[in-house]
């Protein structure tokens, strides 16, 4: 016989809808966690916008209004306010709802992915998507797994002009569901590790901005003689002996070579902006580019040519070419080839074009250009102070040792880089239940998602 369309589902039915088959499970985790969905366990609510052409919705408003701007570089897990606060009016007269203390915020759009803890009563704008509080679970273990599952988010959304995840589909999405003691373990072993781990990204960081300080510091006593005083006194030489100079009576420039790149050996390596970091290129990993060979005669690259980048936020970058390789220069960079290595050193160049006494001068030019940018004559303009060739060598000797021992620091620095993989994969444990803070004896959280539908 059919059922009635007003017909309840009985409980045990309900617990069927709720729980996944195993062969729909995203993976398997302990024996007493369950596969669920959102949706079954919490409401989900929709922020709105008041309209900003009513003022008696914004002024004076005390009830806390959320936008995914707020959430922004935001790095706490609780929020309790935004930039703006709206009014009681504000609220009755848009589809904004005040959400209690407890709720957990997720952005659904410009981005997906957002999250936090609703410190206090609030609301937020239409770009979220709001798991209510709920007896399933603790909030901290559905914020730090939403954190944890961005990327699944991301496939539920829908959208041409952008992404966004409807209300219906952030129901559809799959948690997997411990014992709420084993959630309140998780989330303290979670936050344990993470604090650990913070603390080290912390230290280095604090390493890496002392090191950075410490190579300004070399490198300004180098390029105004303070780093080889005791050497000219011991050569019965003065800082008189010292001249003030531009690039353009030292150099040469030429803009790059405009090509596309390809990941196909076609033709030389093509250095471009991106493949500077850090003062350094990875050669394997530098794309190629079609030349003619009386082009390639014009762009190739040759030992002690200085490469500069000439506009946009990396403008005044530099790296010299220290090893025969065969590469040509992309259209971005300008070349600097020094026709009197007698009077200047390429090295001490370059290395003149690490200090603040180079940077700060990039830094005025750059004021005075709409796009922000540095073309070969404004280069060639560039003041530089130039000791004797022996002095010169001096400095280099003095400064690439100094400097090599605070490489051998930053080379520890790179752990830093290593610190958010470290946490995503603790997340990717703890929602497997591989972070052995589960005890198989407890109760099934099956017991728990049946108490949840027999009360919703």
């Amino acid at each position: 016989m059919a059922r009635g369309k007003k017909e309840k589902l009985s409980l045990e039915e309900l617990l069927e809808q709720a729980l996944l088959k195993v062969e729909d499970q995203p993976y398997q985790v302990p024996s007493n966690w369950v596969w669920t969905k959102i949706g079954k366990i919490t409401d989900i609510i929709s922020g709105g916008t008041p309209s900003s052409k009513v003022s008696e919705y914004y002024e004076k408003g005390e009830i806390p209004w959320i936008s995914p701007a707020d959430l922004s570089g935001y790095t706490d897990m609780y929020i309790s306010h935004g930039r703006k606060n709206i009014t009681e009016l504000g609220l009755q007269k848009s589809s904004a709802k005040l959400m209690p203390k407890d709720t957990v915020l997720l952005s659904s759009r410009a981005p997906i992915g957002y999250v936090a803890i609703a410190r206090n009563a609030l609301c937020t704008n239409q770009g979220f998507k709001s798991f209510l509080p709920s007896k399933a679970y603790i909030p901290q273990y559905l914020y730090f797994y939403l954190k944890s599952i961005k990327h699944i988010l991301e496939s539920y959304a829908s959208g041409t002009t952008f992404l966004e995840l409807s209300g219906s589909k952030a129901a559809l999405v799959e948690v997997p569901l411990p014992p709420l003691a084993e959630q309140q373990r998780i989330v303290e072993r979670i936050e344990s590790l993470f604090e650990k781990l913070d603390t080290a990204k912390e230290l280095i960081q604090n390493a890496l901005d002392s090191f950075e300080n410490r190579k300004a510091a070399i490198l300004h006593k180098a390029f105004t003689g303070e780093l080889t005083a005791k050497w000219r006194e011991e050569n019965d030489m003065s800082l008189d002996s010292w001249e003030e100079s531009t690039f353009g009576k030292f150099v040469d420039t030429k803009y790059g070579y405009t090509e596309s790149a390809s990941t196909e050996e076609v033709g030389p390596k093509f250095l471009r902006i991106t493949d500077i970091q850090d003062g350094s290129v990875n050669w394997n990993s530098v794309p190629y580019c079609t030349i003619s060979d009386i082009e390639f005669e014009k762009y190739k690259l040759k030992v002690d040519d200085i490469v500069v980048a000439r506009t946009g936020a990396t403008t005044g970058k530099s790296y010299i070419i220290l090893e025969d390789v065969n590469a040509v220069f992309a259209s971005y960079l300008i070349r600097i080839n020094i026709i009197n290595k007698n009077r200047i050193l390429p090295k001490y160049l370059w290395r003149f074009m690490q200090s603040t006494l180079y940077w700060n001068q990039i830094m005025e030019v750059k004021k005075g250009i709409a796009q922000p940018g540095v073309n070969a004559n404004k280069l060639k303009e560039l003041l530089i102070y130039i000791p004797s060739i022996e002095e010169q060598n001096e400095i280099l000797r003095i400064v690439e040792g100094m400097l090599d021992k605070e490489y051998r620091v930053q080379e520890l620095c790179d752990v830093i880089e290593k610190i958010d993989l470290m946490k995503k994969s603790i997340l990717a444990r703890a929602f497997r239940g591989e972070l052995e803070t589960n005890h198989p004896e407890e109760e099934s959280a099956e017991n728990l998602l049946r108490e949840i539908l027999e009360k919703r």
